[in-house]
């Protein structure tokens, strides 16, 4: 009997650590003490630190952490959890003594793949660009620009290669042509991708090489060509998605620069603080995955990436509902190791993007131009119903008011039709809304996912051009939505911001835009909500608040290591808050450690030797390959080529009509790269 008692109270001891209920846990090992269990107990580790942030609402700040293995034991004061202990073996860390302990980081919504492919380009944007080997200045006028494409093209040595530039933004620079493109080049293929990532400017000869013509743009259906215009190589929306299936995603996206351009935005991110993060709207290319897979899936990756499914793209394949749900479904085994895929939770789109001033809006723009649908009336109803009635969480980017209008409108309806409790429908990016719609967000029960970078970078300008300052100084109207009780996270979108949570924090505690100003000061948030937007509220909005986002007993270790405290520091130093490292499911990850050859997923000398052999072979050679070992048996994929580039060969022939965000692109290059090298 008394063997089985002991068997019982054991299991009752892992039971009460472990068992969670909510934010309100709280541990309690001191009430255990001496009952602990020495015999089969692995190690404990004691974190002290000068300051730990728990997000506990019952315990809000404590002295120490105690975790085993990937999991937090315990939180309370050293001399408490020494006691609790008892007789299981436990160390003493004192590495953050001087440093501020907080939930782990969270990149909420962040696009690897445009990332890497635009910070691999030239870049030419709005404002410095800081990153790991260099800071990049902003652009001054048109002029600067041009001045700076002419220098960028003379410094190519390869005649035919193209220029491919990112950052470009017309409503500070002015309209961009294809003619003027031209004037710096009639040979060389120049791609301007513009600020936005949803808008492209080619010259002649990119239109040339790219295979792009009018009667090509012609048998596009309606809404490709209204959002074209081929005489200015202007291509936007549905419309860059549209010539991005053509050789132009080539010009942009190569092997090398993918890859080189992941480990820069993993360097990056963990730099920031980074201990999670989401790709909204997962690429839904199997060898681009599994490239993406080859960086961020390896276990010396200092933090978890989701992908969620890209509903549109599911709905543009497949006519069949029930088909559409079991292929989302399917996607799961396309990740591994430090990858997965983000369960059941869907990407849709409303309205166009807001640096390219797309967005749709109640009132007109104050130049009379009109913003644009990234998803068709007809696709978007369809896509939110397959996937509500599925129990999908469902994200929507949306930008204008009008665009926000028809997401709640949606949202509404399948309610009144298919009550769901808990469907946190999340509102994402939110740039312009109406009061009367954050009380609307409440009552239907959506959250909201918000970029507070919007008003930093945009309110100035968008004051004179576009909104006007009544639109524009209220833009991401954070205020309203933290008084209305909603919960909400910050995300940086990035490249559409730096994936730097101290910074989101910064830009929605203070909303001080560019010219020094504050915009909208009713809109400013709590810094406390702010900690709580890129930590606990973004893992809420992730549905993964049970396991990360707060220091409770039973969550996985991910804490960011701060000199700082965020909450309490002056509200202005924020984002100049220097990031020690990362504590990441118990390991220990600072900064400043060198790169580790396997993190960049070369596991094999034969690996290296064919990213080698691929960056020696010039275009030539690359069409000989894809030409002579074109695999004649299904017509999808010149295995030769991936095989060389070191991209597993299960691949399926993806359909280019429909893509979104980053999925058009990489769609398109493994189109190109197999038909059109």
């Amino acid at each position: 009997m008394s063997k089985y008692k002991s068997i019982f109270t054991f299991a009752f001891l892992v039971l009460f650590l472990f068992s969670t209920t909510g934010e309100s846990q709280t541990s309690s090992l001191q009430d255990i003490g001496e009952k602990a269990v020495a015999k089969g107990l692995p190690e404990m580790v004691i974190y002290t630190a000068k300051e730990i942030l728990t997000l506990d609402p019952l315990k809000p700040k404590t002295e120490a952490v105690a975790v085993v293995g990937d999991r937090i034991l315990a939180t309370g004061t050293l001399a408490e959890l020494k006691t609790a202990a008892g007789n299981q073996e436990f160390t003493v860390d004192e590495t953050f003594s001087d440093q501020v302990m907080v939930p782990g980081f969270i990149a909420q919504h962040d696009h690897p793949v445009l990332t890497a492919l635009t910070m691999a380009s030239e870049i030419l944007a709005i404002e410095n660009w800081v990153l790991p080997a260099k800071t990049v200045p902003a652009v001054k006028n048109k002029d600067d620009f041009f001045e700076r494409m002419i220098v960028a093209e003379k410094s190519l040595s390869n005649p035919t290669e193209p220029l491919v530039t990112w950052g470009y933004h017309p409503s500070f620079f002015g309209k961009l042509t294809r003619s003027e493109l031209d004037q710096i080049s009639m040979t060389r293929p120049i791609v301007v991708w513009a600020r936005s990532c949803h808008e492209l400017i080619l010259n002649s000869a990119a239109l040339k090489a790219g295979g792009v013509t009018q009667e090509l743009v012609s048998n596009w259906n309606a809404s490709q060509k209204d959002q074209s215009n081929y005489a200015e190589g202007h291509f936007w929306e549905q419309g860059m998605f549209a010539v991005l299936s053509t050789r132009i995603a080539t010009m942009i996206a190569t092997p090398e620069k993918l890859q080189s351009g992941l480990e820069l935005a993993r360097d990056y991110m963990h730099a920031k603080g980074i201990t999670f993060g989401n790709e909204p709207g997962g690429i839904l290319v199997k060898p681009i995955q599994d490239g993406v897979n080859q960086v961020f899936s390896q276990p010396s990756m200092p933090f978890r990436w989701t992908f969620m499914v890209d509903g549109k793209t599911m709905m543009d394949k497949y006519d069949n509902d029930a088909q559409v749900i079991a292929e989302s479904e399917n996607l799961s085994g396309w990740y591994n190791g430090m990858t997965s895929q983000s369960p059941k939770a869907v990407k849709l789109f409303s309205d166009g993007a807001i640096y390219s001033q797309l967005m749709q809006l109640r009132e007109p723009y104050l130049d009379g131009h009109k913003g644009e649908w990234m998803t068709d009336l007809d696709v978007f109803q369809r896509a939110f119903r397959v996937y509500w009635e599925a129990g999908y969480q469902i994200h929507i980017h949306v930008n204008g008011d009008a665009g926000l209008d028809r997401l709640l409108n949606t949202l509404e309806t399948n309610l009144r039709r298919h009550p769901r409790h808990d469907h946190r429908t999340t509102v994402v990016h939110f740039a312009v809304s109406g009061k009367d719609q954050v009380e609307r967000i409440q009552r239907l029960g959506c959250i909201v996912s918000a970029n507070p970078y919007y008003v930093r970078a945009l309110a100035d300008n968008y004051s004179r051009v576009g909104l006007g300052p009544k639109r524009a100084d209220q833009m991401v109207r954070m205020g309203d939505v933290e008084r209305a009780g909603i919960s909400y996270s910050f995300h940086s979108d990035m490249p559409m911001a730096p994936a730097d949570p101290l910074f989101l924090m910064w830009c929605g505690v203070n909303r001080i835009t560019t010219s020094g100003r504050v915009a909208g000061e009713n809109q400013r948030i709590s810094r406390e909500g702010a900690l709580r937007a890129v930590t606990l509220d973004a893992a809420f909005s992730l549905r993964m608040e049970k396991e990360i986002g707060s220091i409770v007993t039973g969550k996985l270790a991910n804490f960011t290591i701060l000199n700082k405290n965020p909450v309490t520091c002056d509200s202005i130093e924020i984002k100049d808050i220097a990031v020690w490292g990362t504590v990441h499911e118990g390991r220990l990850l600072p900064i400043s450690r060198k790169a580790n050859k396997a993190s960049i997923g070369l596991s094999t000398d034969s690996d290296s030797k064919k990213l080698a052999r691929v960056r020696r072979l010039n275009a030539r050679q690359l069409r000989r390959i894809a030409s002579t070992q074109q695999n004649t048996s299904d017509g999808n994929t010149s295995r030769g080529l991936l095989d060389l580039i070191g991209i597993n060969q299960q691949v399926t022939h993806p359909t280019a009509r429909g893509c979104t965000c980053g999925s058009p692109l990489v769609h398109a290059l493994v189109k190109a790269l197999q038909e059109n090298m």
